[in-house]
Order: C-alpha cells, then sequence, then structure tokens
C-alpha cells in the first residue's frame, strides 16, 4: 500500500509518487500544518481545492487533547476529522526543543509539563510510536532529540547520539503494515555529526529519512551547508523530508538538493498576521500604502481571495480585526504555497528546474529590494 518512485529529474531535484492508503502524492509536496487535526482558517474542502495533498498533525498537542486513546475509537485522525487524504505525524521529537522550559530529558524519554494544564506526561520512543498508531496517519515519525542550534557541540552530540537510540527503539515498537515510519537525521550544523546520524538511520533500513534540527535558529548559510554535506548520505530511492524549513527562497534551494517533502506554518501563521506571500514577493497587508489599492493581493493568482476581494479591503478587515481576513490571507497563501510546488514539479518534468528556480530567485530578491528601499 505504500510506496515512492523518482519519475523525472533534473540536476538533483526530482520529481516523485508517493502512494499511501489515502491516495498518492506528487512530489516535490509541502505540506499545510494541522497541529491539532485542522489547518487553521480554512476547512478541508477549501483545502482540496487548493489542490493539497498531504497534511501534518502533531503527537504532542493531539496526545494531550482530546487523546490518542479517543482519536483512535473514532476512526483515527481520517475518521475523526473527516481529512480524505493522506497524513503525516511528527513524532513529538520538535517539542523537546520548543518546550524545553516545560520538560526534562534522560535516556527513557522526555517528561513533559502540559502547557494546558500543567499535568505531567513522559514521552518516550515507544509511548511517541503508540500515539501515531492510534492516531493512524500514513507516514509517522520516529522518536527524536532535536537540540537548539547555540546549544555546545558535546550537547549536540549527545543528542545525536541518543536520537540514533531513540530510532531504534522506535522501530522495536512500530506495529502497523499500513504506516510508514521515517527515521530522522539530526546532528546540528555540525557536518561530522550530521553525516554521522545519516550513516547510523539509513543503517537502521528505514523506508523514508526526515531531516530535523533545523530552522531552529541557525543561519540560512550553515543550514545550506549542512543539507550539501549530507545529500550524499540519503538513498536517492527513498523519500527525504525537510522538516519545519519553508521561506519559498529555501523551498526553492532544497528542492535543487533533492528534497521531496516540505511543512513548515509560514504560510498559515503569516496570513493570519497580516502578510501575504505573491509571485513579486512579500505583502504586509497593514501597510497604508494599501489603504486605496483596488489590486487583489496577486494578479497573477487565481485562488478565491485573488478573485474576489482587493488588498483594500483585506487591510480593512485585518485592521478590524475580522476573522475574515485572517480566513481569506490563509486562503491565499496556502494556494501560492501549493502552486509554487507545482510549478517545481512541472519544471522538472520539462528538466528546466534550474531556470525556474533561478528565475524565481531573482524575482524574490528584487521584490525584496525594492520594498527595503521604500
Amino acid at each position: 500500500m505504500l510506496s515512492f518512485s523518482i519519475v523525472a529529474t533534473s540536476g538533483r531535484a526530482r520529481a516523485g509518487l508517493l502512494s499511501t492508503p489515502h491516495g498518492e502524492v506528487e512530489t516535490p509536496v509541502f505540506m499545510p500544518v494541522g497541529t491539532a487535526g485542522a489547518v487553521k482558517a480554512v476547512t478541508w474542502s477549501q483545502l482540496e481545492e487548493l489542490g493539497a495533498r498531504l497534511v501534518l498533525a502533531n503527537t504532542y498537542h493531539l496526545m494531550l487533547r482530546p487523546g490518542d486513546a479517543l482519536v483512535a475509537e473514532l476512526g483515527g485522525l481520517h475518521g475523526f476529522t473527516g481529512w480524505p487524504g493522506p497524513l503525516l505525524t511528527d513524532s513529538g521529537g520538535y517539542q523537546v526543543f520548543s518546550l524545553a522550559a516545560l520538560r526534562r530529558l534522560d535516556e527513557e524519554g522526555v517528561l513533559f509539563q502540559s502547557h494546558i494544564d500543567g499535568s505531567s506526561h513522559l514521552l518516550t520512543p515507544e509511548r511517541s510510536i503508540a500515539i501515531q498508531m492510534n492516531l493512524g496517519a500514513d507516514v509517522v515519525m520516529a522518536f527524536d532529540e532535536c537540540p537548539p542550534s547555540t546549544a555546545p557541540r558535546e550537547v549536540v552530540a549527545e543528542a545525536t547520539a541518543r536520537t540514533t537510540r531513540w530510532a531504534r527503539r522506535s522501530q522495536a515498537a512500530h506495529r502497523r503494515a499500513d504506516q510508514w515510519l521515517f527515521g530522522i537525521v539530526q546532528g546540528g550544523v555540525d557536518p561530522e555529526l550530521r553525516e554521522t546520524s545519516a550513516r547510523e538511520i539509513v543503517e537502521l533500513g528505514f523506508p523514508g529519512h526526515a531531516i530535523g534540527g533545523l530552522a531552529v535558529g541557525e543561519s540560512r548559510q550553515a543550514r545550506d551547508q549542512v543539507l550539501e554535506r549530507l545529500m550524499p548520505w540519503l538513498p536517492g530511492e527513498r523519500p527525504r523530508y525537510l522538516m519545519g524549513v519553508g521561506t519559498p527562497e529555501d523551498v526553492l534551494d532544497a528542492v535543487g538538493r533533492g528534497i521531496d517533502m516540505f511543512d513548515c506554518v509560514l504560510p498559515t501563521r503569516n496570513g493570519r498576521n497580516g502578510q501575504l506571500f505573491t509571485r513579486s514577493g512579500r505583502i504586509s497587508i497593514r501597510n497604508a500604502r494599501y489603504r486605496k489599492d483596488a489590486r487583489p493581493p496577486d494578479p497573477g493568482c487565481a485562488c478565491y481571495t485573488c478573485r474576489t476581494v482587493s488588498r483594500a479591503y483585506l487591510r480593512h478587515l485585518h485592521l478590524a480585526g475580522e476573522m475574515t481576513a485572517a480566513i481569506l490571507m490563509t486562503i491565499h497563501n496556502l494556494a501560492h504555497y501549493l502552486d509554487t510546488f507545482r510549478q517545481m514539479r512541472q519544471s522538472i518534468l520539462l528538466g528546466r528546474f534550474e531556470e525556474f528556480r533561478t528565475e524565481t530567485l531573482r524575482t524574490l530578491a528584487a521584490s525584496a529590494a525594492d520594498q527595503g528601499g521604500s
């Protein structure tokens, strides 16, 4: 029921096909983030209309509320939420980083203090996998330790070694044949630790590999160096997932290095906060220059928002605190991301990815320079 194949390449960029029990996913693919089993400010039907195929949900948050046992009882995430397409769940490992003030970590696992009610919860590799089996996503993640980008090398080295040990335990605990369990490569921005982690995780025989521990405060240059050094160690016949990295510029570069899968909160979070992604760069809708702007957010976009409303109206809604503003801007941002991924795939199929990447980056850089000087 699960398979992955490469159908075309352009340089190192790949166009692939991921088959799951809930449908096929064309890669490169962007996964909207549905932390609590829903993508903020949009409905499932809107996501389907936009062309979203694979959605991410969060193990830690669903463990706390409503609880994975309840989700399992009500048909897993697909039955509980009504989303008919493929789903991916993270392992909770990112919360090891993001909730550092609320947790205690040792070899057994991570003891979290709930941000909701203060209750204590022990998340181990075995518990993470049990939760993900209850949630029933098509692709699930091994439990890992994500160290901060500012951590000393010895701390990163220990986290990297622990991630391998936890990957073995995750593998031993996983028992659902209708799910693919991905291993996660850690190692911070240290090239040697990254290579060590990749070698150890690949040797465990996972059907796919995720790259964690980036987009946690490191520089773009450091991230690019990690990816450049790491790619030769990840098997080309298996899907590669870059976790949490998601500006348009970063995505274009990562696809060019051979990454297949992405998730990021930027299009939804930024939409709720009044920032729009367009073909000619970013727009902050709060800016007074848009008060009388009758143009759509992106004249080249065919999404519902761009077909129906103006920048002036969006600015009014946003400043008035209307929830419709968040809905309309989230729809547009997701449409922009998903359409960009479709264009990337098409350029790979045509053998023209590098031309597409170069031209898109040139346009975005020119827009940024123009806005910076205005």
